[in-house]
């Protein structure tokens, strides 16, 4: 889809792709940015950038090669298409991970305040790490998703912190004058007993999904989850703090176990749950890397909101690839959510579907190829 703004006209497209004609790969909140820069000199400043989950600011900026903080897999692909389809450079050295300290002094941060707001907290506390003095942050957001939380969260950062007049329903807060914050551990402790009374906690950097506990559709797959005979090379998708493959590997502590999440702070959670003997890791949003007929179990708790989104079309997608990387007479045991209707779609991909368990919110589905 086409976009003009301040003299520049580019083609945004959503990555991953949907069918939903009213879903764009930008709001009036990435527009009330740009507005605003226009009327600022940019040139010597070194701006980075958070939650560009297609990359509209990124691409508007690149005259000035921003910073881009980049927490999926699936917003680094969609910097890649962007970019690449407008003939824009490509410099990925300055895509960074929200993990690491940023490698220059920053001036002006640019959030697009993420639904999960331990996230925005996380990347207000990497911003304020590297910002100048005198540097601000401009965070954006649709006005229907404001919370008071929001303002509380920016306060613990910054002593000045002013929102606009909304523009197109969308508003600012503009931050200034930060706070000697110090060093946070931007953890989330999650404890979990399992089947045999026996408790782990399981740690997850803020931003990765259900941050107040192990989610309930979880814990009740891992109530019916038993591993066939067979079952030797594992698939974990959508894998988030890792839990599921750490209950496959009590099982069987010998498994081949993968582990594949768009989330960049989610596969970096699993990696302080599980050891890596044996234990893959996959930074992905699919399974294009694997090869066909490789896995004899995958498990999962897909996905089905993408952002403040209720999106089902990246399950149905990953649920396909499944398909693909099955053995044949392969097993793909997914827990959901009732309402979503996910048996419609599985066996359109499966050779036989069917429900194990169900209570009044959650169903369990068994799938063979």
């Amino acid at each position: 889809m086409k976009h003009r703004a301040n003299d520049q006209k580019l083609t945004i497209t959503r990555y991953p792709a949907t069918s939903n004609r009213s879903l764009q790969a930008w709001s009036a909140a990435d527009e009330l940015v740009l507005n605003v820069l226009a009327n600022q000199e940019l040139s010597r400043r070194t701006v980075v950038v958070y939650d560009d989950r297609f990359g509209f600011l990124t691409a508007y900026l690149h005259t000035i090669e921003p910073l881009t903080v980049v927490t999926y897999k699936s917003q680094q692909k969609a910097l890649e298409l962007n970019l690449g389809q407008n003939a824009l450079p490509r410099v990925s050295e300055r895509w960074l991970s929200p993990l690491v300290a940023l490698p220059e002094t920053i001036d002006l941060g640019i959030v697009r305040v993420p639904k999960s707001l331990d996230l925005f907290k996380l990347y207000l506390a990497q911003l304020t790490a590297s910002l100048a003095p005198d540097g601000q942050a401009i965070c954006a957001f649709m006005t229907r998703y404001f919370s008071a939380q929001m303002i509380a969260i920016a306060e613990e950062f910054f002593e000045h912190v002013e929102q606009s007049l909304a523009w197109k329903k969308a508003r600012l807060l503009t931050l200034t004058r930060k706070k000697p914050v110090g060093q946070l551990e931007l953890l989330n402790a999650l404890p979990l007993t399992f089947q045999d009374g026996s408790v782990e906690v399981f740690k997850q950097y803020y931003g990765v999904f259900s941050a107040g506990n192990i989610d309930y559709a979880t814990q009740f797959l891992l109530e019916h989850l038993a591993l066939a005979p067979g079952e030797r090379r594992v698939l974990d998708l959508a894998s988030g703090n890792g839990v599921i493959a750490r209950a496959i590997q009590r099982q069987r502590p010998g498994v081949e176990l993968h582990l594949v999440d768009d989330s960049r702070l989610a596969v970096e959670s699993s990696k302080l749950n599980l050891t890596a003997e044996n234990v893959h890791f996959h930074w992905d949003d699919g399974l294009e890397q694997f090869e066909r007929e490789s896995f004899d179990l995958v498990v999962s708790n897909p996905p089905f909101h993408f952002g403040h989104e209720t999106n089902i079309e990246v399950s149905q997608k990953l649920f396909r690839q499944v398909g693909d990387v099955l053995k044949a007479g392969g097993r793909f045991v997914c827990v959901a959510n009732k309402h979503l209707n996910y048996m419609t779609h599985l066996t359109r991909t499966f050779r036989t579907v069917k429900t194990v368990a169900e209570n009044e919110k959650y169903v369990i589905y068994t799938c063979v190829r």
